[in-house]
């Protein structure tokens, strides 16, 4: 009992103080770089290491930072947020729920990081959303969406949504399949207890858009799906 109060205390601290502290980079940060690399970045690495979370990484030289992808991974406990920003070597923008830019300096931040809010229940506000990340990703930044929503229950891949594959069709960009594993022993859905443990990520072979069309989202989704299960498996 006193772990679980003593490390939710800590991260909703140590959140507050990295708010802040990307409130005096904001001024110096035109495109969420820096708030990404010297604000979301440590705030990841120091909760895994404060709470005793082991992430073993393969697959990591598929990763290209100096091309724009979109990354996709399958979402398991909100540590993957973490796991992904400390281990992820790319200055990459979250696709997120709209709700969270309303948090009180919580989204001042995300919005100055340059990552998208989505409204999920707009079907029209989530269509601008998705532009403007295809613009992003014109611009030459990369974009991480978790394509099932909202996190599993049992660690079982859960069906995917369309928004992020017609987003890749829109930029033509390739997409990179993440497989997180066990997480959701770290964290389960529903609960704030931390356990202390080791899970993993495994980035996939990127998947080129340019032999699909868009009578072909299936076909796409069931590839990037087929994937991740063969990397967690």
């Amino acid at each position: 009992m006193l772990r679980f109060f003593l490390l939710n205390g800590f991260i909703v601290l140590h959140t507050i103080f990295i708010c802040i502290w990307s409130v005096f980079l904001a001024p110096f940060d035109t495109k969420g770089d820096i708030i990404h690399r010297y604000a979301g970045i440590p705030w990841a690495r120091i909760i895994l290491w404060i709470c005793g979370v082991k992430v073993i990484v393969k697959g990591i030289e598929r990763i290209d930072p100096s091309r724009p992808r979109i990354y996709m991974s399958n979402h398991q406990s909100y540590f993957d947020i973490m796991a992904l920003l400390a281990h992820l070597p790319v200055n990459f923008k979250f696709i997120m729920k709209q709700e969270l830019m309303r948090i009180p300096l919580f989204g001042f931040v995300v919005k100055r990081a340059r990552y998208i809010g989505i409204e999920r229940s707009q079907p029209k506000k989530a269509l601008k959303s998705m532009n403007e990340a295809a613009g992003k990703i014109r611009d030459g930044a990369s974009v991480l969406i978790f394509p099932e929503g909202t996190r599993s229950v049992d660690g079982r891949l859960q069906e995917f949504k369309k928004g992020g594959f017609n987003l890749a069709f829109r930029s033509g960009c390739e997409i990179v399949p993440i497989a997180i594993s066990d997480s959701y022993r770290i964290v389960p859905k529903g609960s704030l207890k931390i356990n202390r443990g080791t899970f993993h990520i495994h980035f996939g072979e990127p998947i080129s858009t340019a032999d699909y069309n868009k009578r072909d989202l299936n076909a796409l989704m069931d590839r990037v799906r087929e994937a991740m299960i063969s990397q967690m498996e």
